[in-house]
């Protein structure tokens, strides 16, 4: 039997139509649309939404933890090819810079993956650790002296972008143009955009990933003549099947690094500050023995916030999930904001509890070959950053509700009031 549509389902239940297709599902609050999840969840079977602008390509939701999972760890089947992003990347767009390992499936995915693990050498991550708690501390001190109001101008959109810097080797002085251009291609993924802004608004995304990409050939070209004791180094003296990587795939390459993993290091310790502030108990248990629970409370924070709500796949061969038979072709949309909540999974999946145990939470992907290449890189970033914030004498703390983004692809947050002082009752959401 074929899964419900979502029309139906939302007259068969009475509810709220709950059209995850529709751009204005994304714009309502973030607790009702975990409650739509949770409803999606009680069916028997995925259901399927078509968009009504685009390419009006009907996908299906995959909302359930144990779904989310299996489709991860299938890739000959849930495919990452063509693209995991709505829409699609276009052929052009690959071909002038280079498809990005997100994308990839197979041997082609595999081989690129391994070199470029191979890179971040024990001796380099083992720096990059000692490097990460200084700049910890340097970024503290500065936000304790200058006191800027929003929290996402300070520490936790700088840290990550500085660790990731200093691992790849890019010079202080191209830093500041390669933040901007961070800002300006991740700053309308997911998002619907209206009037010129659907023609403005991509061309600016590209030409910010151009300018990137020619910044990184640039650096890439240095390291070849002289090498140093860094990623980039390492990368461009490597190869792929015999040969040496192309200026596309290495351009590629740091496109993701520097995109996912600064923004989605950055969401989620602008989040992870407002449920500290909003849960004092928690805290305190945190404060008591950081190191004791230091580790359960980066993973409750990225359950609970989950930074990337969903990927795609394209189904490649016929399966059986979910009480459904999919078809190639057929798309696919891997919620992970809705695995993470999945009350079969997680005892109480709305509460925030730094001891869950175990927390088998999905915020890194769901296993299997795509698996967040940089989650140990970003566990270190947030247990350091977040030892600085909270052991201060003077304390940090988030101050109302943050300002997020209505997106459909990643929980991001714009802009996060703060002040000094030990928690207040009201201090976060």
């Amino acid at each position: 039997m074929d899964a419900p549509t979502q029309a139906s389902t939302d007259r068969g239940r009475g509810t709220v139509p709950t059209d995850l297709a529709d751009p204005s599902f994304w714009r309502l609050p973030r607790a009702e649309r975990l409650a739509a999840f949770a409803r999606l969840r009680e069916l028997g079977s995925p259901v399927r939404f078509t968009p009504r602008t685009g390419s009006r390509t009907p996908f299906y939701a995959l909302v359930r933890h144990e779904d989310v999972r299996t489709a991860s760890r299938q890739p000959e089947v849930f495919a990452s090819a063509p693209g995991v992003t709505t829409p699609e990347p276009a052929r052009w767009a690959k071909a002038v810079f280079g498809n990005s390992m997100v994308n990839m499936d197979g041997a082609e995915h595999a081989g690129l993956r391994r070199t470029i693990s191979r890179a971040f050498t024990p001796r380099l991550l083992a720096a990059a650790e000692e490097n990460i708690e200084g700049i910890a501390r340097r970024l503290v001190d500065e936000v304790a002296t200058g006191r800027p109001g929003d929290f996402m101008r300070s520490a936790p959109s700088r840290m990550p972008f500085e660790v990731i810097c200093d691992l790849m080797g890019i010079p202080g002085h191209h830093r500041a143009e390669i933040a901007a251009r961070i800002d300006h291609a991740s700053e309308y993924v997911g998002v619907q955009r209206r009037g010129r802004a659907r023609l403005r608004v991509p061309g600016r995304g590209l030409r910010s990933l151009a300018r990137m990409q020619i910044v990184m050939a640039q650096i890439a070209r240095e390291r070849r003549r002289h090498p140093e004791d860094d990623v980039i180094s390492a990368l461009v003296r490597a190869d792929v099947g015999g040969q040496a990587l192309s200026a596309r795939q290495l351009g590629a390459f740091f496109s993701l690094l520097l995109v996912a993993g600064v923004e989605t290091t950055r969401n989620a310790i602008a989040h992870g500050m407002v449920l500290l502030s909003a849960h004092p108990e928690q805290r305190a248990l945190l404060e008591s023995d950081f190191d004791r629970h230091a580790d359960g409370a980066v993973d409750e924070i990225v359950r609970h916030s989950t930074p990337i709500i969903q990927f795609r796949r394209t189904v490649a061969a016929e399966y059986t999930l979910g009480g459904r038979v999919f078809l190639p072709g057929e798309k696919v949309m891997l919620l992970y904001a809705s695995a993470n909540r999945d009350a079969s999974v997680f005892a109480g999946p709305d509460s925030f509890d730094i001891t869950r145990s175990p927390n088998p939470h999905l915020g890194y992907g769901g296993g299997g070959p795509h698996h967040c290449l940089g989650a140990h890189l970003a566990r270190l970033e947030m247990k350091a950053l977040f030892r600085e914030l909270l052991t201060r004498p003077e304390g940090v703390r988030a101050v109302g509700e943050p300002e997020l983004v209505d997106s459909n692809f990643d929980n991001r947050v714009r802009s996060l009031a703060f002040t000094f002082g030990r928690y207040h009752p009201n201090g976060g959401v």
